[in-house]
Formats: C-alpha cells, structure tokens, sequence
C-alpha cells in the first residue's frame, strides 16, 4: 500500500500523471470513496495523462463511458445506479475487463464486487479538507 496527500487539483493532475506511466493494457482499477471524494476529478486526471484530448464526463447516468488514445480503450465506469450483478454481467462488465488492450476505471464497484478480476489496482480517496485528498494505493496483482 501506497499514501499520497495532495492539496489541490493541481497536485492531483501531477499524481495521476505518475500513475498513468505504470499503467498497462488489461488493467482494473476499483476507485472508493464518499461522494465529493475526488472520484471522477481523479479519473478526469488520469485519462487525459493518458491522451485522451476530449472532455472526460462522469458516466453516472450512462454507466460507461468509453474513449479511445493510441495505446488504449479506456473505460470510465460508474456503478452507483446498478442494482445488482446480474445488471451489470447482461451489460458486458466482464468482457470489459478481460480486454487486455483496455484501463477499466471502477466507480462505485462494491456493487459488482463478484466480478471483479483477481488482478486489480484498488485506489481510497479520502477527503481531508476542501481541496485536500489521501489516495491510498493498493495492488492486488495475484495471477
């Protein structure tokens, strides 16, 4: 497990960036936190490291939203208004995740906690004050 406190959105887009550079095709990354916590602001950070040049949007109402970059699909899900696991498999979550040319980013994912793959990257995000965040890293890479 890795902590990290940043200060500010600035200091959040830095930290994604980081992160982005380990990512590779193939990756589940599971974000937990309140609402407010920082969830998609992070996410938002993080795609556009990774070369997304359009508006990245939260996808709470659509469940996904997809982009494409030159190295990667990259997959925005929200889980918060599925009900149940079933949903989400009759959605195709799972062929999502067994993309290995994808970064699947997990919102909400205790919904479908069944589905998760067994090699996943688990991010905390805890709200410390206005602007300022604790991201807890946790990598589960059991193959």
């Amino acid at each position: 497990m890795q902590k990290c406190v940043v200060k500010n959105l600035k200091q959040t887009a830095v930290l994604a960036k980081k992160f982005a550079k380990t990512l590779s095709g193939g990756t589940v990354i599971l974000l937990s936190g309140d609402l407010g916590a920082g969830k998609t602001t992070f996410t938002k950070s993080l795609f556009k490291a990774l070369g997304v040049k359009e508006a990245v949007t939260s996808p709470t109402f659509t469940l996904l939203k997809e982009y494409k970059t030159k190295r990667f699909e990259l997959n925005h899900f929200d889980m918060y208004r599925i009900e149940n696991e079933n949903e989400a498999v009759e959605f195709g979550v799972t062929d999502y995740f067994n993309n290995q040319n994808a970064i699947n980013v997990v919102e909400w994912y205790q919904k479908i906690n069944g589905l998760i793959p067994s090699n996943y990257i688990l991010i905390k995000i805890n709200k410390l004050g206005e602007t300022e965040r604790e991201f807890e890293f946790y990598y589960n890479e059991n193959k």
